[in-house]
C-alpha cells in the first residue's frame, strides 16, 4: 500500500497537469479572496476567511475529480491494473493506497493557502484579531470534505477506462452530495423530511465543523461516507479483476 501511495504521488507531480491544477486552485481562490468585490476580504470590514471556506468546496468539485480521474481508469486503460491484481497485495491495499495518495495531494494543495491566514492575521486593525479556532475547524472540515470527494472520485474512476467520463461522473456526484440534498429538502412534498434529507448531504456537516466545533456526529458522518464509497470501489475492482 505504501508503495502504491508513493507511486501515485510521484506520478501526479511528475506531470504538468498537477502543477496547473494546483496553480488554478490557488489563483481562483486568491481572486475570490482578494480581488472580486463581492467576496473580497478587503471589503468585508473584518478579519476572516469565510469567503475562502465558502468558495473552496465548489472549486474542490472540479479539482478533486481532476486528481482522481486517472487513479483507476488509467490503470485499466494502460493494462497495468492486471499487473497490480497479480501482485501479492489485496484490493484494499490498492484502494487505500490510491485514496491516501489523493488525500495527501489535497492536503499539499491546501498548505499554500495558509498564507491567507497569515496575511489576514497581520493586516487586522488589531493584529491577530482572527477567530483562529474557526479557521482551524474550517481547515479540518475542508480536509474531511476533500476526503469525501476523493472517495467519490475513486468510485467514479473505478467504473470504466475513460478518464473524461470518470471526471464527469465524479463532478456530478460531488455536486449532488454537497448541494443536491439541500435542494431536495426544499421540495414541497418532502419538506416534512427536510432536516433528515439535509442531514444526508455533506454541506450541513461541513458547515457545522467550519464553526470551530468538532462534533463526533460530523466526524462519524465523514468517516462513514468515505467507508461506503471505498467499499463500493473495492467491490467493483473485485468483480472486474479477471
Amino acid at each position: 500500500m505504501v508503495a502504491i501511495l508513493y507511486k501515485e504521488i510521484s506520478g501526479f507531480f511528475s506531470s504538468l497537469v498537477a502543477y496547473i491544477t494546483i496553480a488554478a486552485f490557488l489563483i481562483v481562490t486568491g481572486l475570490f479572496l482578494w480581488v472580486f468585490p463581492e467576496s473580497s476580504i478587503l471589503d468585508y470590514g473584518y478579519a476572516g476567511l469565510d469567503s475562502f471556506f465558502n468558495i473552496a468546496p465548489y472549486i474542490f468539485m472540479f479539482l478533486i475529480p481532476a486528481i482522481t480521474m486517472r487513479s483507476l481508469a488509467e490503470e485499466r486503460k494502460d493494462g497495468t491494473f492486471e499487473l497490480l491484481a497479480t501482485r501479492p497485495i489485496t484490493d484494499w491495499d490498492i484502494v487505500f493506497g490510491k485514496f491516501l495518495a489523493s488525500v495527501a495531494i489535497v492536503l499539499l494543495t491546501l498548505i499554500p493557502t495558509l498564507i491567507y491566514y497569515i496575511t489576514v492575521y497581520q493586516l487586522g486593525v488589531i493584529k491577530g484579531n482572527v477567530d483562529t479556532g474557526a479557521v482551524i475547524g474550517s481547515y479540518i472540515g475542508l480536509l474531511l470534505l476533500g476526503s469525501a470527494f476523493v472517495s467519490l472520485g475513486l468510485f467514479a474512476s473505478s467504473l470504466g477506462k475513460n478518464q473524461v467520463i470518470a471526471f464527469t461522473i465524479a463532478v456530478f456526484l460531488c455536486f449532488l452530495f454537497f448541494s443536491g440534498f439541500d435542494s431536495f429538502s426544499q421540495i414541497l412534498s418532502l419538506q416534512s423530511f427536510g432536516s433528515f434529507i439535509t442531514g444526508l448531504g455533506i454541506n450541513q456537516h461541513y458547515q457545522s465543523i467550519s464553526r470551530g466545533v468538532l462534533d463526533t456526529r460530523d466526524l462519524i458522518y465523514f468517516l462513514s461516507f468515505c467507508a461506503v464509497f471505498l467499499i463500493l470501489t473495492k467491490t467493483i475492482l473485485g468483480g472486474r479483476k479477471w
